[in-house]
Formats: C-alpha cells, sequence, structure tokens
C-alpha cells in the first residue's frame, strides 16, 4: 500500500471527526471531501474507509457510486482494491450479483456505476435497469432496505460529486432508495447546497508542495523558435510537442528514472476529428511512431478506453502518444501523462478540466531537481484561449508568456530556495524519546535490545516510590443534592460543595478525555491533532515493555486511570519528553526538506502567466517583456506600481529591473531567512554603473515581519559584498511622493527612526 501524503493523512483525521460527530447525531449528514486534480481522492478515501473501520465498533458498509459515462465503476474498484487491505471486501452491482444476495455484508465496498441505476421510463416513470425493477428475484432496492433492517449502516461515497449528485433524480435515489447514514461527496469543484455543509477541504499548495502534482501548466511553449512560413498551425503544435517529447523523454534519462513521457492528442468531436486523425497518424508515421510498433495508441470508443487503459499506466510504457476524440473522463489516471495536444473546434475553445487534468500529476509523486520536468505543456492551434476557470487553484494553467530582454547580462547571484513541509507533528521517533525519559523519570533500567528482559513488578514498584498510585478505582467527585433558591438566579453567586461530592465511577468518555487533555496541556507548541494519536502510541509502547500493559482486555482504560489519577506527575513527564524531542523534529524537518543555494542563479529567459491573476503593466525598463503583474483583488499592488513608474522615470541611471515572482519556485530569486524559510525580494535593479539593487516594496510600518526580512537582506548583501559582488539593496518605503530605503544592520522602523531610511533618489546622483 503506498505511503499517505501529510496533508492526506490531515484529511482523513478530519473526515473521521466529522463522521463519528454525524453517527452519534444519527443523523442522514452529507460531508463534502473537495481536493484538486491528482491530489490522490481515491486513495484517500480508501484510506479513510479503512480507518473508519479499524477504529468503529460500528456495523458498516460501504456504496461506492462512480458518475460518469462507460464502466468508471469498475476502475474506481480496481484503484480502491490496490489500496486496501483484506479488511473491506469489494464488490461490483451487476445484475448478477443481486439475484441471489439479501444483504450488503459487514465491511463491503459495493461499486455502482451511476447511469445503471438512475435511469427511467418517461412514461411508466419505472426504472429501466433490471438492478432497479421489481421482479421475482431480489433487487437492489430490497437489497438496501434489507441491509437496514439488521442494524447494518451504509456509508455512501459519491466520486465527482459535482457531475450529477445534486440533481432531483439523485436525490431521489440517494434520499428514498439508498437512505445513507452517512455521505461522502467528493470532486475537485464540488456543487454546495448551502454553507452549513461539512466541508474537508486540501490546499492544492500543499499537494503541489508535497509534489503531487505538476506545478504549472505551459501553452504553446517554444512554438516560435521551430515556425517556418511552409508549416501550417497544425503542424506547428504537432512538431513542437514532438520536440518537447524528446526534451523531457532525455531530461527523465539525465534524472536517472524510469520515465517515458506520454502526449496525449485530443480531436476534434466534429466530423472533421476524422480527417485531423489521418493526418495526426501521417505526422507519427513519419517519425517512426506507429500503433504497428507499440509507439501509437487510438482511443475513439469507451470500449477501447476501458479495455486498454493498463496498457499506458507503467511509467516506462512503450506508448509514447495516444489519440483521442471525446474528453478522457475524469478519474482516468495516467500520471506520465505530460502533453496535451487540443485541435481548433468549429465553436471557441475552453480547456476543460477534466482534459487538463489528465497531465497534472507527477509520475513519482516527486518534484525533481529539473524544474522543465515539473510542468505540463499544452500545444494547440487556437486563435484566442478562454480557460474556465479552476476555482481550487487558479493560478496553474499559464497561457501568456513574457520574454527577458537581450539586454541582459548574466548576474551569477546565489540564491535559496527551501521547500519546508512542517505540520508541527511529533512523530514515531518520539517512542524513543518518551521511553527514555520515562526511564530516567522513574529510575527504571531501559533496555538497550528488545530481546532483554524486564522485571515488570520491580519496575511497578519504582511507580509507586515516585508517588504514583497504581490503583484503579475510577473515582470520580460530582456534587449531590444542591438546591439554590430561584430569587438568586440572576444574581453573581458563589456555592460552597466541598462538603456536597459524592464519588462515583468516572466514565469512559469523561476518562478518556481527562487523559487527552493531560496530553494536549503538555505538546510544547506541537500540533495537538496529528500528535496527539502518535503521543499515546508512545504511552502504551512504553507501559507495555516496562509494565507488562497490553491495550487490550481493559489495558488502555487501566493506564489512562493511572495518569489522570497521577496528573501532575505524568504532566512533568510528557512536558519533559516533548522538550526534549523538539530538537530530534527539528533535524527531522531540515532532513525531509528540499534545501538548495544556487551559486549561479540567472533570471530565466521567459516566464509564463496565467490571464486570470495577472495584467499587462507598460514599463520600458522591465526586464521581461511584457511585464505582468498579479492581481490581488482585482488590482495590483499600488506601491509596486508606484515603485515602477519611479524606476521608468530613471532611465538615464537603470539599465533594467526585474519583478520577482511570489511563487515559491527555484526559478524565482531568494534569501535565506534566519528561520532557514525562503524570503522573495520584490525587485532586482541592475544600475548603468555595474552595481544590483536588491529591493522589497513591503517594507515600512505595513508589514509584521519587517525585521527579519530587512536582516536577512542586510546578511546577505554584506557577506555577498565580501566576496567582490557589487549590492546594494533593502526595504523600501513610499513616505508622501518620496521613496525611502533602509540598508542597516539592526532594523528600525521610519516612525522610531526616520534618519536611517536614505532618500532613493540618492541612488542617482
Amino acid at each position: 500500500m503506498k505511503q499517505l501524503k501529510k496533508y492526506q493523512e490531515l484529511a482523513i483525521e478530519e473526515l473521521l471527526t466529522y463522521s463519528n460527530l454525524y453517527f452519534k447525531r444519527d443523523g442522514k449528514e452529507t460531508i463534502v471531501f473537495q481536493a484538486p486534480t491528482g491530489s490522490g481522492k481515491t486513495f484517500t478515501i480508501a484510506s479513510y474507509m479503512l480507518e473508519l473501520v479499524n477504529s468503529s465498533e460500528r456495523d458498516l458498509c460501504f456504496l461506492w457510486i462512480s458518475i460518469g459515462k462507460g464502466d468508471l465503476h469498475k476502475q474506481s474498484m480496481k484503484s480502491v482494491k490496490r489500496e486496501i487491505d483484506e479488511t473491506l471486501t469489494c464488490t461490483l452491482i451487476e445484475s448478477e450479483f443481486f439475484g441471489s444476495k439479501f444483504i450488503i455484508n459487514q465491511n463491503e465496498v459495493v461499486f455502482i456505476n451511476w447511469e445503471k441505476i438512475r435511469t427511467k421510463d418517461k412514461k411508466t416513470g419505472e426504472f429501466k435497469n433490471t438492478l432497479m425493477k421489481d421482479k421475482e428475484t431480489i433487487n437492489f432496492p430490497e437489497v438496501l432496505k434489507n441491509t437496514h433492517e439488521i442494524g447494518r449502516q451504509i456509508v455512501l461515497i459519491i466520486d465527482e460529486s459535482h457531475a450529477g449528485a445534486t440533481t432531483s433524480r439523485a436525490k431521489e435515489i440517494r434520499d428514498e432508495i439508498i437512505v445513507p447514514d452517512l455521505t461522502i461527496e467528493m470532486s475537485a469543484t464540488p456543487v454546495l447546497i448551502d454553507d452549513m455543509q461539512a466541508r474537508v477541504i486540501v490546499d492544492p499548495i500543499k499537494v503541489i508542495d508535497e509534489g503531487m502534482i505538476k506545478k504549472e501548466i505551459i501553452i504553446n511553449q517554444d512554438i516560435e523558435k521551430i515556425v517556418d512560413d511552409e508549416m501550417d498551425s497544425e503542424q506547428l503544435i504537432l512538431e513542437s510537442a514532438f520536440q518537447k517529447r524528446n526534451e523531457l523523454a532525455l531530461k527523465y534519462k539525465e534524472q536517472n528514472t524510469m520515465v517515458n513521457p506520454l502526449v496525449l492528442i485530443q480531436l476534434p468531436n466534429s466530423t472533421a476529428g476524422d480527417d485531423k486523425k489521418e493526418s495526426v497518424i501521417k505526422f507519427l508515421n513519419e517519425k517512426g511512431i506507429t500503433e504497428e510498433n507499440g509507439k501509437l495508441a487510438v482511443w475513439l470508443s469507451d470500449e477501447k478506453i476501458n479495455n486498454e487503459s493498463d496498457k499506458l499506466l507503467d511509467n516506462n510504457g512503450i506508448v509514447q502518444y495516444l489519440i483521442f476524440k471525446q474528453a478522457i473522463d475524469t478519474g482516468w489516471d495516467c500520471p506520465r501523462a505530460q502533453i496535451l495536444i487540443k485541435f481548433r473546434e468549429s465553436n471557441s475553445i475552453v480547456f476543460e478540466i477534466q482534459t487538463v487534468g489528465r497531465i497534472l500529476r507527477m509520475p513519482e509523486a516527486k518534484h525533481y531537481s529539473d524544474e522543465t520536468l515539473n510542468k505540463s505543456y499544452v500545444y494547440t492551434n487556437i486563435q484566442s484561449i478562454a480557460i474556465k476557470k479552476e476555482v481550487y487553484n487558479p493560478n496553474i494553467i499559464k497561457s501568456l508568456c513574457s520574454k527577458r530582454r537581450e539586454i541582459y547580462t548574466p548576474i551569477a547571484l546565489k540564491s535559496y530556495y527551501k521547500n519546508r513541509v512542517d505540520f508541527g507533528d511529533v512523530t514515531t521517533s518520539f517512542y524513543k524519546v518518551f521511553e527514555h525519559e520515562f526511564c530516567k523519570y522513574f529510575k527504571i533500567k531501559q533496555l538497550v535490545n528488545e530481546n532483554e528482559l524486564t522485571d515488570y513488578y520491580t519496575n511497578m514498584e519504582a511507580l509507586r516510590n515516585a508517588g504514583i498510585n497504581t490503583e484503579y478505582d475510577r473515582i470520580d467527585n460530582i456534587v449531590n443534592d444542591i438546591t439554590i433558591k430561584s430569587e438568586n438566579v440572576d444574581k453573581d453567586l458563589k456555592i460552597d460543595t466541598s462538603d456536597s461530592l459524592i464519588k462515583v465511577g468516572i466514565s469512559p468518555s469523561d476518562l478518556s478525555a481527562k487523559y487527552n487533555k493531560i496530553i494536549s496541556s503538555n505538546l510544547n507548541g506541537f500540533a495537538p491533532k496529528r500528535s496527539i494519536p502518535t503521543i499515546k502510541q508512545a504511552i502504551l509502547y512504553t507501559f507495555k515493555k516496562y509494565l507488562g500493559l497490553e491495550s487490550a482486555r481493559g489495558g488502555i482504560m487501566y493506564i489512562q486511570n493511572m495518569i489522570v489519577t497521577n496528573e501532575s506527575i505524568f504532566s512533568d513527564l510528557l512536558n519533559k519528553s516533548t522538550s526534549s524531542y523538539k530538537p530530534i523534529h527539528e533535524i527531522e524537518v531540515s532532513a525531509k526538506s528540499d534545501e538548495e543555494f544556487n551559486d549561479n542563479w540567472e533570471i530565466e529567459p521567459t516566464k509564463n502567466y496565467n490571464p486570470e491573476t495577472n495584467t499587462i503593466i507598460d514599463s520600458k525598463l522591465s526586464l521581461y517583456q511584457p511585464l505582468f503583474m498579479e492581481l490581488k483583488s482585482g488590482k495590483v499592488d499600488q506601491l509596486e506600481l508606484d515603485f515602477i513608474n519611479y524606476l521608468d522615470k530613471h532611465e538615464d541611471k537603470i539599465e533594467w529591473f526585474w519583478k520577482n515572482g511570489a511563487e515559491h519556485m527555484k526559478t524565482n530569486f531568494g534569501i535565506q531567512k534566519e528561520d532557514k524559510s525562503t524570503f522573495q525580494p520584490d525587485f532586482i535593479i541592475k544600475f548603468k554603473d555595474g552595481s544590483i539593487g536588491i529591493f522589497d516594496t513591503k517594507g515600512g510600518q505595513f508589514v509584521a515581519d519587517d525585521t527579519i526580512k530587512s536582516n536577512a537582506l542586510y546578511k546577505y548583501i554584506t557577506e555577498e559584498r565580501f566576496k567582490g559582488k557589487n549590492l546594494i539593496g533593502g526595504l523600501v518605503i513610499k513616505d508622501n511622493n518620496t521613496f525611502k530605503y533602509y540598508q542597516q544592520a539592526t532594523y528600525k522602523t521610519y516612525n522610531d527612526a526616520p534618519e536611517l531610511w536614505e532618500n532613493f533618489d540618492n541612488l542617482f546622483k
């Protein structure tokens, strides 16, 4: 089974929390699971189902409905079966399946094609499919009814729910026939009925940061390099894609990875698509790519897609090009697909996410050191582009291109990049830390290896000698027989209950709550949601190893009772343990982080932008032409715009300026901050005297982390000057109509020390 990514673990924890809450309410609730294309929604939900049955005493079964044409439910079942163990049983809903079976078994997942159960006869109003019809043998609605009657709870999973889960027919089947005890709707772009629906949302940035999907989709990259007078638009995009695929294949080899990049070619749906198919096949055959040698596959029907999908899934599969006519259905997954060729339709084009989504995934669920491999590429012969806005990640498709002016000469700056993904969670390495602190605290001999024997009785005596009460009485104190007179209800009233307490047995839920609170109160800054389960396991591991206490047969409640009864001692122990673990955690995070210094960083020759989130700004001194600036709430940053206009007025002193990107990418310029995270200053300026300026316009009293940025920039400039670099720079503010910059070792705000802020005009004298 694949390893869960951290964002998937977090999503599963949220899903379980909502699930347990809704089961207790005994309501027919819906949880919306929203995750971007390529994030592994199927794997996440499969893992959630396993966790749900393993962590719950409920009698559960599952219905997995796949919405879409063809046999997507079969594909879904195949995907889920790859990820689960024998705890869950997967079955398909077919006519023979429900011929003699009366119920859905416990922990069984039944996969259903939506089209097979929803269609009704317009005249009679009866369901068309034999699975739904009244008949001599048992039908699907009767199986569901029988399953409910024996007390088994049904969890309904709706895959790609945006495609039809909110229609009247869907509601009828769900609410009147299936009547699930819980519904999970999963989609990248869910249709929300109201704002009150429980939602578990996966941030696309987390998915990108963990290397699951591409960072960008670039449209028509470098086509101008190969265009000539004899090429038509069709030949141009085919040749461009051919050269890009060869480039990618070579770069994968340089990375020592066995990935054979795949090109998807989408034909028009019109009759012109047949003619286009012939010309595309002719072009590819001339390049030595044919169906006969296996390098070309042609899918023009659902049957082909369903029967031949597996041929393309292997990262090193022989197929290099796939021709298809209709959009490949949501759910089809081939991570090595990296290039899409899309031909002009008779009407205007809108890039559909279910097609573009096929080239988003990373083949090995990680990013590579070569940024070219972390992008996807679209080649199309349309004259204009209308991109369907992706609500969950609006900046990934980039059809606009800006180019570096020829005036540029190498600047060889030192740039820093660190992809630091730290969720602040305690990991399993905490086990050894807690074990060490436990033995040290109670003066118990720590075992060096697993084969050593320990004396449980002696160890328990050591706990008693340290003041631990090991008796198991589950005693709780509650108030008894208190009377408050009505006339005192609205008054500030303090009642002494010390003489009115009675001793009773504490409930398991209250005991567990107190136990959790002791742990959460001693985390020393670690994230509770992900850390508490690990700390609990560390406690169980240590108590079993040194005290012989098993988690089964009431052992967990005994351990919880011991810790709650002796709260002050175990709080001290947990506090010491999490404190001791902190430096180990820092080492773990640092080791996992992608940290890189590039001593010879240069500004990229080109950069691509998304038209939905960027706009063109006129600037004669911008190194990139045209200059694109990011829109925030529909506007560009006014301070940055004012600074650009100011720089443009000094053509006699400035050779060019470059606007740094805001995305956390290696291609942007970065400086290491004190906490080893990355600071990306807004501007690099090349002055005509040869000096280079590095400035950040988010300075002054307007930004909370000015001190960290200013100190990092000063340290960077000082160190690079010592190496011979002619650098200046600092934070920039605008005071009335005058720009000021700060270049001092210790940061002071403009309000506190205006005399330390220099006039930017002085740089032009």
